[in-house]
């Protein structure tokens, strides 16, 4: 039986969680990262959902992060805990993986990927794309048992830096939210 492989673009990168034997930083294909999932049992509550990121299939888009290869002996922890954890994910995917040394040819295939649907049948959280303005006011209020959302975009933000990937979608809401921070301070 081949290993299973997990890949993480949101905290996962930062904070796997669960044991593993072997990382590999890469990026997905024809995926993007984006703020459109509803989180109401980390990072907000059912009365005022945060928002943290899934992918969106777009052609010619790439999204970096971590692939996390989990010990066979682990496995069965491994993903009891995933199950958990990304229970508000309704799907999950297998996605190749490339890396910077190997473009063209995946590094690792078949990695699965957590992913957030549009069904609102099957995931009655997504709440999908919105101006930068409100969900900015939204990730900024919004606070759950794993801590503030605003603190979930800064440390998205970091992690992918160490990474030496910057995500245009992660930067500018980060941004706006300092600024939202300033302006709010300051009134």
């Amino acid at each position: 039986m081949s290993p299973i492989w997990v890949f993480g673009y949101g905290s996962l990168i930062w904070n796997p969680g669960f044991a593993y034997d072997d990382r590999v930083v890469g990026f997905v294909r024809d995926y993007r990262r984006v703020f459109y999932q509803g989180s109401t049992d980390h990072r907000g509550t059912p009365q005022f959902p945060g928002r943290t990121v899934t992918l969106e299939h777009q052609p010619g888009a790439t999204c970096w992060g971590v692939a996390y290869r989990i010990k066979e002996e682990d496995e069965e922890i491994a993903l009891e805990y995933l199950e958990v954890r990304e229970k508000q994910y309704d799907e999950k995917v297998y996605l190749d993986l490339y890396t910077d040394s190997s473009p063209k040819v995946p590094a690792v295939e078949n990695v699965m990927v957590y992913f957030a649907t549009s069904n609102k049948k099957n995931n009655q959280n997504y709440l999908g794309p919105a101006p930068l303005e409100e969900m900015t006011r939204q990730i900024y209020l919004a606070q759950g048992p794993s801590g503030p959302n605003k603190e979930y975009v800064f440390k998205l933000e970091d992690a992918l830096h160490k990474l030496g990937v910057v995500d245009q979608h992660v930067q500018e809401l980060a941004n706006a939210l300092r600024e939202y921070s300033d302006t709010e301070l300051s009134k």
